[in-house]
C-alpha cells in the first residue's frame, strides 16, 4: 500500500474502519463530527473534506492554520493527518501523525462520509 497514490486508496477506503482509527487516535476526545457539533478542544469536523482551512466559525484556530490558504482537499487532509506539525508548524493539534497510508485513506473516508453531500472522490 505505501506505494499506492493517495485517489487509488481512497477508491478502496473503508469508512467504517476510518471511523474506528478516530478512536484509535483519540481524535474524538477533541473532535466532534455530527452536524452542528460543538467545538471540543479542536473543531467539529462534520462537511470538512473540501471546506476551507480554519472552516468552523467561532472556533479559535491556531495562527498556523488561519495562515493556511485554500480548502482541505483530499491531499491537503493526507498531508495534515501524516504529521500535523510539519503540515502546520505551531499548531494546536497534538496528534504526532498517522504514518499509514491506508489507515489515513480510511479516515479521510470517514471524514468525505460525514457530509449529505459528500465531495467528489478523485481520479486515479
Amino acid at each position: 500500500p505505501g506505494s499506492q497514490s493517495l485517489e487509488a486508496l481512497l477508491v478502496s477506503a473503508d469508512p467504517k474502519k476510518g471511523q474506528a482509527n478516530t478512536m484509535k487516535y483519540a481524535c474524538v476526545a477533541c473532535h466532534s463530527f455530527n452536524e452542528g457539533g460543538k467545538a471540543g478542544i479542536g473543531p467539529n469536523l462534520y462537511n470538512v473534506v473540501n471546506a476551507p482551512h480554519a472552516h468552523m466559525a467561532g472556533y479559535e484556530y491556531s495562527s498556523a492554520l488561519k495562515a493556511k490558504q485554500g480548502r482541505w482537499t483530499y491531499a491537503e487532509l493526507d498531508k495534515w493527518l501524516e504529521k500535523p506539525s510539519a503540515y502546520a508548524p505551531g499548531t494546536k493539534m497534538a496528534l504526532a501523525g498517522v504514518t499509514d497510508p491506508k489507515q489515513r485513506a480510511d479516515i479521510i473516508a470517514y471524514l468525505r462520509s460525514l457530509s449529505a453531500d459528500p465531495a467528489p472522490l478523485p481520479t486515479p
